[in-house]
């Protein structure tokens, strides 16, 4: 279980890397206006949402799934903290799809956003990681 829990949550680092990263990317890429800048960051945008976001968010479900199947659910099926963790992560997805969404405007040049917009959702990640870890850890209900 212990190697379980050490790969969900190398996965998990991995993963909030990329979503720390990719908005930033995304206001640097607004800022930037020369051509030559808007497909460097084309690139970059794409190799890490696909070459390391997308797979750590995958092997954190993976894994995450795996410690879930092997919790004794007498126990913890009716944990208010473990369910709220699940909703999160749901609401989390729907943000990593966001920046998937943000990443075909970006290649299609079709963004609509300010540098100010994906600041502010630069910021959307820490509230997500600050609520899902105390969560885990402290498991306060």
């Amino acid at each position: 279980m212990l190697w379980l829990k050490a790969l969900h949550l190398i996965f998990m680092v991995t993963w909030f890397a990329g979503l720390f990263y990719l908005p930033r990317l995304y206001v640097y890429h607004v800022m930037s206006d020369d051509k030559i800048s808007h497909e460097r960051f084309k690139i970059m945008e794409r190799k890490l949402f696909f070459g390391i976001m997308t797979p750590g968010m995958i092997l954190t479900f993976v894994f995450g799934i795996w410690i879930l199947i092997s919790y004794d659910w007498t126990i913890y099926g009716h944990s208010g903290w473990l369910h709220l963790k699940l909703a999160l992560l749901a609401l989390l997805l729907i943000y990593h799809a966001m920046c998937g969404m943000w990443l075909l405007d970006f290649k299609h040049d079709r963004n609509r956003h300010s540098h100010v917009y994906f600041r502010w959702m630069n910021e959307v990640p820490v509230l997500f990681l600050v609520a899902i870890i105390i969560l885990a850890v402290v498991k306060p209900f």
